[in-house]
């Protein structure tokens, strides 16, 4: 006879190994569950510093408008009342697609190239309509044009401006909007309507006071930085500016002057050499302009000839906007030589001589930023 205490003890080990083998089991299922639902790793945003050094002046956008929700067909259920007749509502409207000027935006790098509103809902049971979608917002920078194949559809040049790009769809109608005397039991119900689809192009003009314009190397970004809190990059070699930079000003009354610093142009930049005409679409919303002329450089009397006729090459007129030469590095032996031959050449009124590295005579151009400033706001108060 097989003692009863030995038979207890066998099966002990075989069911622990069993609940082992189960719960490891079960970890491993969950493991692999996680795995399965763990959302994919998404694109780390830039922030508003970073996006700054990539600077984006121009995108291609394409924005469609949410669909209108359907219209519902039910009729109404009620005790003790067998023809209580239809009462399906109406879908709600689909969102808009609606940019809108942002002064903390400065380029269009933080711009998606695809936008979609938001959707309607669905028409619900007595005579409940669906909820409309909610605006969408896109913020762009002040000065954005906007285009829709060669023709510009908006100019979005002042703050808080704003444009439907995209129409939201409009919502179906139930059947208890097809109730009528001939038909007291309708069934129809028309779906919602798709939001509208384009292709737009936005173009970024920068919206500045005075516009500095300049061969490579000839101190721009160095006087930006001598007259304003503006921190562009500067170094000995040419094209270390590779994007517009705008200034602030500040002069007495508490007025502030916007000044851009525009990327060096070169001979033949209307001919794309160079960075081309890419950056000279900024100029054109700046009220006077300021040339920079290098004056260490021999002859320097032909680079506001060389400048002008760019300009005007790129557009008609736009040379003959109030401006000032600027003769810079006057700290410089060769530069004071040749500022009596510049002076004869473009007349002493026009011409302000100046360092942006020692700071010598910056008083001067702060008194003309200021006054063509008054000019043009007189201008402006007469029309």
């Amino acid at each position: 006879m097989v003692p009863s205490r030995l038979l207890s003890v066998g099966p002990r080990p075989l069911l622990g190994s069993v609940w082992r083998w189960t719960q490891v089991g079960l970890l491993s299922a969950s493991c692999a569950d996680c795995a399965k639902h763990q959302e994919p790793p998404r694109k780390k945003l830039l922030s508003e510093k970073k996006l700054k050094k990539h600077f984006v002046d121009h995108r291609r956008v394409l924005v469609r408008g949410g669909r209108g929700g359907d219209g519902a067909s039910c009729f109404h259920s009620e005790p003790r009342k067998e023809f209580g007749g239809p009462d399906g509502g109406d879908g709600g409207s689909g969102g808009h697609v609606v940019l809108r000027a942002d002064q903390q935006v400065k380029s269009l790098s933080s711009v998606l190239s695809r936008y979609q509103g938001s959707h309607g809902e669905a028409g619900g049971r007595k005579n409940c309509s669906g909820r409309s979608g909610t605006l969408l917002y896109v913020p762009v920078p002040v000065g954005t044009l906007v285009k829709e194949g060669n023709k510009v559809v908006a100019d979005l040049s002042c703050p808080g401006d704003e444009y439907v790009a995209a129409l939201g769809g409009a919502g179906g109608k139930g059947n208890r909007f097809f109730l009528a005397n001939d038909n007291r039991a309708p069934v129809t119900c028309t779906p919602g309507q798709p939001g509208q689809e384009r292709v737009l192009f936005l173009e970024l003009k920068m919206v500045a006071h005075a516009g500095m314009v300049g061969f490579p190397n000839a101190g721009k970004s160095s006087l930006l930085r001598a007259i304003s809190n503006a921190r562009p990059t500067v170094a000995s070699y040419p094209f270390t500016t590779l994007k517009p930079h705008v200034g602030i000003v500040h002069c007495e009354d508490h007025q502030q002057i916007a000044v851009a610093d525009i990327p060096g142009i070169i001979r033949g930049a209307h001919q794309n050499r160079g960075l081309g005409s890419t950056f000279l679409r900024h100029i054109e919303r700046c009220h006077f302009l300021l040339f920079i002329v290098d004056l260490s450089e021999p002859e320097p009397w032909t680079q506001v000839e060389d400048l002008k006729f760019e300009l005007e090459k790129y557009e008609a007129g736009l040379s003959k906007r109030p401006h000032v030469v600027v003769a810079n590095k006057i700290d410089l032996p060769q530069a004071r030589a040749a500022l009596p031959q510049l002076r004869a050449r473009l007349g002493p009124s026009t011409v302000i001589a100046l360092s942006a590295a020692t700071g010598e005579n910056l008083e001067e151009l702060l008194l003309c930023l200021q006054e063509l400033h008054g000019r043009h706001v007189a201008a402006e108060l007469r029309w």
